[in-house]
């Protein structure tokens, strides 16, 4: 199925790893021109290399942080000039450490809000120009489970991330009339860094190993496994896609089922 983004320009944020390295290699193998970055320069630079190697795309990688708002500016203008166009960005950040409400400080407050929301509004307000102009644009943020259903021990995700879902919802409303469209990937349980390190903190606090809170976990999940990072990728990549031409301002569940809600 040709998924209509042949050299189409394509950002992924926080791409050295998890679901956005999977993303980003997805991409790239329906060959579109792939920007990659991350703060992480040693693993950014060795997932463009393998993505590369591995699809023939072209690939550029370049260290950034996404709270940055001018640096965000100058890769997106550097992303602009070196593809010709922006048609797609996925905006991607590493969530906040897994703590429960009294044990978290005010600047990990303001972190989590800066690294979290402030870094999507950023990445759209560098990208929207670009597909203005081309009339074609699709931005998709990547959250979690939890803008639905919030998730024990991640207070700081559960209250920023929902933040998200109404930036989301509020750009699709604007930017429709341009062909942008704006759409928000909720993943459930993935096999990622990060759910090793929720993992490791629910297994200490309940005194069992870290394999018991896989199981338990798995035991929730109807489809009694916890996902990969390339099925919440093909998911981001679909939307992204011609395929998906009349879908804005929504929120993609992609949880095995794990949502109770209708």
């Amino acid at each position: 199925m040709d998924l209509g983004l042949k050299n189409r320009g394509v950002i992924v944020a926080g791409s050295s790893e998890g679901i956005g390295r999977a993303a980003a290699e997805s991409f790239a193998r329906e060959g579109a021109q792939v920007a990659m970055c991350a703060r992480s320069e040693d693993r950014l630079r060795q997932a463009a290399a393998a993505i590369q190697s591995a699809t023939g795309a072209e690939v550029y990688a370049v260290p950034l942080d996404v709270t940055d708002a001018p640096a965000v500016q100058r890769f997106t203008e550097n992303v602009a000039k070196r593809f010709g166009r922006i048609d797609v960005c996925v905006a991607n950040a590493g969530g906040p450490p897994a703590k429960n409400f009294l044990s978290v400080s005010t600047d990990e407050w303001r972190k989590a809000v800066e690294t979290n929301f402030l870094s999507v509004i950023y990445m759209a307000k560098a990208v929207i120009p670009h597909m203005q102009r081309h009339r074609w644009g699709r931005i998709i943020t990547i959250t979690s489970v939890s803008v639905k259903q919030p998730v024990a021990d991640l207070i700081m995700s559960n209250a920023v991330r929902a933040g998200v879902v109404g930036l989301v919802k509020s750009l699709s409303n604007e930017f429709g009339k341009d062909g942008i469209l704006v759409n928000n990937v909720a993943p459930g349980y993935t096999a990622t860094d990060r759910l090793k390190e929720l993992a490791g903190v629910r297994a200490l606090a309940a005194g069992n190993q870290v394999e018991d809170v896989y199981g338990a976990w798995s035991a929730e999940i109807p489809l009694r496994r916890v996902g990969q990072p390339i099925e919440i990728a093909e998911a981001i990549v679909w939307l992204a896609s011609e395929r998906a031409s009349y879908i804005t301002g929504q929120t993609l569940l992609v949880d095995g089922g794990i949502y109770r809600g209708l």
